[in-house]
């Protein structure tokens, strides 16, 4: 009912930048915390950032000052400006968000995930 799509990924050099997307779709009624993860190979996923609806965030340590989560709530976007990259950043992004939303006539409230998007940082 709800979909989130992820955007931006791509190859990038060390030391450069990349800004990721992801839109919210569906029937949705309104969003509470949205968030980026990330996977890299062989290993767990991890926080990166989140954003509540009031705009408060919060960082993992070893992105903060490098990483910047922002939101667009009324059109039910989550960015991530990645800057100074560095090859430990390549991974799978993925956004997630904690949704209320319409199933049929009825109000739900889910954790939806998108699909990730890859960022690759490597010279």
């Amino acid at each position: 009912q709800v979909q989130l799509v992820e955007s931006g990924g791509g190859l990038v050099q060390p030391r450069g930048s990349l800004r990721l997307s992801c839109a919210a779709s569906g029937r949705v009624i309104s969003i509470d915390d949205m968030g980026w993860y990330r996977q890299a190979p062989g290993k767990q996923r991890e926080l990166v950032a989140t954003i509540t609806s009031g705009g408060s965030t919060n960082y993992q340590d070893s992105m903060k000052g490098r990483f910047t989560i922002s939101r667009d709530s009324a059109n039910n976007m989550v960015y991530l400006q990645m800057n100074s990259l560095k090859p430990e950043d390549t991974a799978v992004y993925s956004c997630n968000a904690e949704a209320h939303y319409w199933d049929s006539y009825l109000p739900r409230r889910s954790t939806i995930w998108g699909q990730g998007t890859q960022v690759t940082v490597s010279s």
